[in-house]
């Protein structure tokens, strides 16, 4: 499977009405306005007369390693430049003009930049060391604008593996095998340091969150036997139970370590080249999990503490805020040298459909001045 683009919209039919739900319907507009978006219009949707496109939708698979879509987006990236540069070179006659992009990036795929940005198509080492910096993205990037990015994770991504994913009543889920199986999950879960998982016997912080032993004798995910049934469908060659159990382990405990790994690559202190701007758009009014306590009689996941976000990714997650679970007071301690933040009072999606959002991304893009040059 092949995503087909970025998700404008999302039909639902429910109780037979039709639902449209405008997901990035409203981004999309924004930038295909002050650019020129390849898809918009291609499809007609605005008329852009004889110039050349500008702007360009990069679609990935979130279930899929978030390295593996950086990789991806360093190829689409040389593609489109190429396609600029020729445009450019036939209509003034301009050759090997240096182009640089812009990305807005929403939620996992603020991640999927951040990484490609600091180690361009490079993969983790496969000895779990760390890749080194390199700053190869950089070269293709100028502004980078990061919406609801969980930076530091997500506490939803504990539940979602342990419990599975449940959208509500008639509208089914995913079982924990389901997502168990998806690299990019594994990827957001929460740094241990911050807190975000609690043993509800002894009370004390659970802080190695990657330990696959630990996931193998709590019996979480795809280590649950009683996910058998689900590993039965997602292995319908594999007979014996001990079998698919054991595959289901192999591939558990390789996603946690790749995802340990991956949130070290992008938790490394670094300042961006002279150049590259980083800004921050995230969400500081809606009530958002922020830690979870873990029986270890029934591995049921218990939200015990909120925190500001967006719903979704809690503020101090963007900000990738090492604050967190310390006595540390004070100014700002994040890995990620934020050349601006700006906060918008909406909830996880709802952030690129506030004015507020479109009127600060496009003065950072467009009007904002420019320092270091």
């Amino acid at each position: 499977m092949q995503p087909d683009g970025v998700l404008d919209r999302v039909k639902v039919r429910f109780a037979g009405v039709n639902l449209n739900l405008k997901a990035y319907f409203y981004l999309l507009g924004t930038l295909g306005a002050a650019y020129r978006d390849s898809e918009l219009g291609e499809s007609g949707a605005i008329q852009y007369g004889e110039g050349h496109y500008t702007c360009f939708q990069f679609g990935y698979d979130w279930r899929r390693d978030i390295v593996e879509s950086a990789r991806l987006l360093h190829e689409f990236i040389l593609k489109q430049r190429a396609y600029v540069q020729a445009e450019t070179e036939k209509k003034y006659g301009i050759k090997n003009l240096d182009v640089k992009f812009d990305i807005v990036a929403h939620s996992m795929g603020g991640l999927v930049a951040r990484y490609y940005l600091r180690y361009g198509p490079a993969d983790l080492p496969s000895d779990g060391s760390l890749p080194t910096l390199t700053w190869e993205g950089a070269k293709y990037v100028e502004h980078v604008v990061l919406v609801g990015t969980p930076n530091a994770g997500s506490v939803d991504a504990i539940g979602n593996l342990i419990e599975g994913r449940k959208f509500g009543p008639l509208l089914g889920g995913y079982e924990p095998a389901i997502l168990g199986t998806m690299p990019a999950v594994y990827q957001l879960l929460p740094r241990g340091r911050h807190g975000a998982m609690i043993n509800a016997g002894t009370a004390q912080r659970i802080e190695d969150i990657h330990d696959p032993e630990l996931w193998e004798r709590m019996n979480w995910g795809l280590a649950d036997p009683r996910q058998d049934k689900v590993l039965q469908m997602l292995l319908p060659d594999v007979q014996d139970v001990a079998a698919r159990r054991r595959i289901a382990l192999d591939h558990q405990r390789k996603a946690l370590r790749r995802a340990e790994q991956f949130a070290a690559a992008l938790d490394l202190p670094a300042s961006p080249p002279l150049g590259l701007s980083i800004y921050l758009i995230a969400g500081d009014a809606v009530p958002t999990d922020a830690a979870v306590a873990i029986n270890s009689d029934d591995s049921a996941v218990r939200v015990i503490e909120v925190a500001p976000g967006d719903g979704t990714v809690l503020r101090s997650s963007a900000l990738m805020d090492e604050r967190v679970g310390t006595n540390r007071v004070g100014r700002l301690d994040s890995p990620i040298d934020w050349t601006n933040v700006h906060f918008v009072f909406r909830d996880h999606l709802g952030l690129t459909k506030d004015p507020g959002f479109s009127d600060n991304l496009l003065y950072s893009l467009f009007e904002k001045p420019r320092v270091g040059y």
